[in-house]
This record gives structure tokens, sequence and C-alpha cells, in this order.
């Protein structure tokens, strides 16, 4: 295929792209609902969608403390009576921009931002791509609106021409990406409906995620198939409190929490792979102890929790992991402070008295096995209405209200013995992994990979397939490969599930579309000088998404 036979979409996508920028799309605040009806807008003014106004809708999400909003459509295909189905995704909310400081502004104007930073000390290799016909800089720029701006390219280009299609396509522009998913997870819902309705047979998923270079000097750019699942394990570290004048008569719980993380943060062993790649090892996102003022007794309890991602590890057994390395843990805070205990009497002439504690890890669903056993209907009760009554204070996060929980359950335990007590305390993102198992499986990844060797000609930089997105994103959202054993332990093991917490994981298994990610390229995502590389971005990154799209069409069962 030569250059000349792809589609001329620079200009138009560039254009688009400094559009969605301009429009201050934070997560969490009102922009989200400002660019979902401007998205809503430019697209019921396509003429295919005047035609069928009924195509495209925005949708409010559900179960969402905010006002926020989903833009979907669909073409219907008319080069054949197909039902296969390809979805095409992006979110339209971005990161902040406290990190602009007094230049908040120009976050949303690229050609004025790119102007600005001529005159700033930046460094030298951010400087030589100050080219307004080579890379574009801006808040949200990369992350993902020029993958959006393709997206929209795309859904326009088809309602043009839908004789080109042997199928349908479905587009998403979903809101809260960046940070509680409820945007596609809102979605899920319609795809489901629309599948009911008009019979469609969702092939493939393409997010249009940004992707950036894996390490200093990487000259790939990265197409992805699958994606990492991630996790939130978090320990309540109930410890015995003591007087500072009496130091070894208590334990202190934040001794636990350090040897916690020093066993778990940055830990390779905890780097779980799968086809020939590893997950990044986790690392602490919050520790801390749990007095709320000063006094000169140590603290009962300390609360740590870590980013935890997986490729093959299903939840079920990333907590068995992790409650070993949580032993380990334990026993090392012992045996440092067993050490340190005699270092003193023999340093003082004190007597040593010795230690009466033992390791105690325990889960959350362990730990609700005994307290229901021990107290019955008493403490159900009990705890349903104390998490009714939390869920009443607005500043609790899910991560926090979770910890409240299990600090009310540890009440009822008889045995205060310092004790880790592991749990989930956030949404899980699912894994997903291509392997080729099924029909369509096998299809996408046949299309990516002939879509991939004709773009390749028409561009100097390489262009590598990997199996796993490295990055959190909704593709978590499109299938499930964990069974419902591994499903069960998530819901078994967050204290918040049911009530501020829920995500209906049947769903996502019910639409189980296999996804990969073809996405704008570009550096420091989430930064200051967050910027998207123009031609690859956006002329090559639509084209490949069209072939694959065409392709995967093009495959009946």
């Amino acid at each position: 295929m030569e250059k000349s036979f792809m589609i001329n979409c620079r200009e138009e996508v560039l254009n688009l792209t400094k559009e969605l920028v301009s429009i201050r799309s934070i997560v969490n605040t009102d922009g989200e609902s400002v660019i979902a009806h401007s998205l809503y807008q430019m697209v019921s003014s396509y003429p295919y969608f005047q035609d069928n106004p009924g195509n495209v809708v925005i949708e409010k999400t559900i179960d969402d403390e905010r006002e926020r909003y989903n833009v979907m459509a669909y073409v219907k295909g008319t080069k054949s009576n197909s039902n296969r189905t390809v979805i095409i995704m992006g979110h339209m909310d971005t990161v902040g921009v406290d990190d602009f400081n007094q230049q908040e502004d120009y976050a949303f104007k690229p050609d004025e931002w790119m102007d600005f930073l001529k005159n700033e000390d930046i460094p030298d290799e951010v400087r030589n791509q100050l080219n307004p016909n080579e890379w574009l800089f801006g808040r949200g720029a990369l992350d993902m609106k020029s993958g959006v701006a393709s997206n929209l390219f795309l859904l326009k280009f088809f309602s043009e021409h839908p004789d080109k299609l042997d199928g349908n396509l479905v587009f998403i522009a979903e809101c809260d990406e960046e940070d509680g998913s409820h945007g596609i997870l809102s979605a899920l819902n319609t795809l489901k409906r629309w599948k009911v309705d008009y019979g469609f047979d969702y092939s493939a998923a393409i997010n249009a995620d940004f992707v950036a270079p894996l390490y200093e000097g990487d000259p790939n750019r990265y197409i992805y198939k699958g994606t990492v699942g991630k996790l939130l394990p978090a320990f309540y570290i109930a410890g015995e409190e003591t007087h500072v004048g009496a130091p070894f008569k208590g334990f202190d719980p934040n001794l636990i929490a350090a040897e916690l993380t020093r066993q778990i943060s940055y830990n390779p062993e905890l780097c779980n792979p799968a086809l020939g790649e590893y997950t990044l090892p986790p690392v602490a996102l919050k520790q801390m102890d749990l007095k709320t003022e000063y006094t000169v007794q140590t603290a009962l309890g300390a609360y740590v929790y870590y980013n935890f991602l997986i490729h093959s590890w299903t939840p079920k057994e990333a907590l068995a992991i992790l409650k070993e390395h949580a032993e380990i843990a334990f026993q090392h805070a012992l045996e440092l402070f067993e050490n340190r205990y005699r270092a003193f009497c023999k340093l003082s002439g004190e007597a040593y008295n010795g230690i009466q504690w033992k390791p105690r890890v325990i889960t959350y669903e362990e730990m609700e096995i005994m307290l229901v056993k021990a107290h019955g209907s008493d403490y159900v009760d009990s705890m349903n209405q104390f998490k009714q009554d939390l869920l009443r204070d607005d500043s609790l996060d899910t991560r926090m209200y979770a910890l409240k929980v299990v600090e009310e359950a540890w009440k009822w335990m008889e045995d205060k013995n310092p004790t880790i007590i592991l749990f989930y305390s956030s949404l899980y993102y699912p894994r997903i992994e291509l392997s080729g198992k099924t029909f369509n499986e096998q299809v996408l990844s046949e299309a990516l990979d002939e879509a991939v060797d004709v773009i390749q000609s028409q561009y100097k930089q390489p262009i590598m397939v990997k199996n796993f997105f490295p990055f959190i994103s909704d593709m978590s959202f499109m299938s499930l490969s964990d069974d419902e054993a591994a499903i069960q332990a998530v819901k078994d093991n967050n204290p918040a599930w049911g009530t501020k917490h829920y995500v209906d994981y049947d769903l996502i298994r019910d639409i189980n579309v296999p996804v990969i990610n073809i996405g704008p390229y570009g550096m420091d995502g989430h930064k200051k000088l967050e910027r998207v590389e123009i031609d690859y971005s956006v002329e090559l990154v639509p084209n490949m998404t069209k072939l694959v799209i065409e392709k995967v069409l093009s495959h009946n069962k």
C-alpha cells in the first residue's frame, strides 16, 4: 500500500486535537460535562447523524456523585449484512494543571504555550521539539485528546462511507478515566443495550490512549495487545499501644508498616511475568499511622497501600502472594524489635522480659468469617448499620471508607494481639491477555500485524507490538480474563463492596471483547511539558486504526 492510498487526515485531526485541548476538561470538574456536550454537538452536526439522530447519544454516568457524561455513537455499515462490530474508544478528561502554576491558562492554548516555552529554561531535547510542524504541547495533547481526535475523524469518515464497513462501528468518548472510570463502567450498559437491540456482535475494541518511550533513548512506537491489571492491596496494622516512657512494653505499628514497605516496595519478586513481559514492581501510595492528635502514646494502628500490577496472577493469587510477604515483614519487624530490646537491656542493665507476640496476618475475608462465627447477627447488623452511616461522610474516598470499616470490625476481635489485616481498598482494573484462544482474538491479532506492516513502510521509527498496555486505562473494562473465583476474592476482600464501591463484572464478561491500544506517541504525559508527536499521532495512528477496523470486520466466522 503506497502512502498515496492513505487517508489524508493530518490537518483535520491536528485541528480537532487543538480544539479539544482548548476545552478545560479536568477530571472531577464541570469541564467534563462541557467537553461531552461539545463533542455531542460536533458529532450531531455530521450529515449521517443528522439523518440518523438516534445513532448518537449523550448519557449521564450511573451511580456517580458528579454530573458528567459519555458521548457514544454508531455507524451501521452497508457493505454487507454482517453484525460484526468494532468499538473505538478514548477518554475526554485530563489530569489537573497545578504543575503549570502561573502559566495555567497556557495549558489549554498549545500554540501560545509553545511560543512561551521558547524563552523558558527547559531541557535541550524539549527545546529542539518546539517545532509546531512536528510536536504539539499542552494539557491533554498526548493524554489523550489527540487519540479522541483520531477516533472522531474515523467516526466521521465511516459515517460518510458506510459502504466501506463490513459491519458496524461504535464510538465511545468516556469521562472519568483519570479517576474512578465511572464513564466506561456506565458505557457498558449502553453497549449491552445496543447488543440486544441491534444485534451488535462485538468483535474488537481499539483504545487510543497514549504511548511513550519505556527507557531513555527508546526509539519504538508501541502498540499493545491486552492490558495490565491493577489492584490496590491495603494493610491495616494493629499494634499494641504503650507510653513512650516504656516503649518495649508495646509494639509500634509504624515499625511493622516500615518493614512491610521495605518488603513490598520495588521488590522484583512481585513483578508478574507473562508472555515474556514483566509488570513494574509495586510501590507504596500511602503510609500513615492513625493517630489524630499528639499524645505520648504510640499509635494503635497504621495504614498502608500499594500500587500492584498483574499480568497473569488473579486477584485471589495476588492475595496469597501478598499475605506471604506480609508474614515475612511481620517476622522481620519482630526480630528487629527483639534484637534492639536485648541490646537496650544490655546497655541499661534492665532485665529482658522477652516478647509475647507472633506474626499474624489475616485477610479481611478471614476476619469476617471469624467475627460472624463469634458474634453472629449482632456483628452483621451492627456493621451493616455502620457502613450505611459512614456513607454520609462525603469526605471519605473508597480507600479511606474501606479503612474505617476495617477499624470498626477490628473492635469486635477478641484477640487484640498485633495483627496485619490485608484487604483491597479500591477499584480492580482487570488484566486482559490476548492469547489467541478465540476466533476474535486471532482475527484482531492478525489484523493488527498486517496493519503495522503496512504503516511501518511509511514511517522511519520502529513500531513494536507488545502484549500488555503498561498503564492503567479503561481498556481493562472491555473484557475479563479472570474466572468467578478470582472476582469473588475481589468482592469478599473489599470492605467497601456493595456500599461505597460496586462494579458489575458480569456486565464486563457479557461484553467480553478483545482489546488493543493504538494511540498517539509523545512524552511527559501528566507533566507540564506534555507533548505529542504530530506525524505519527495524527496521520499514522488514524490510518493504522482504520486498517485494523476494516480487516477485523472483513473476517466472518
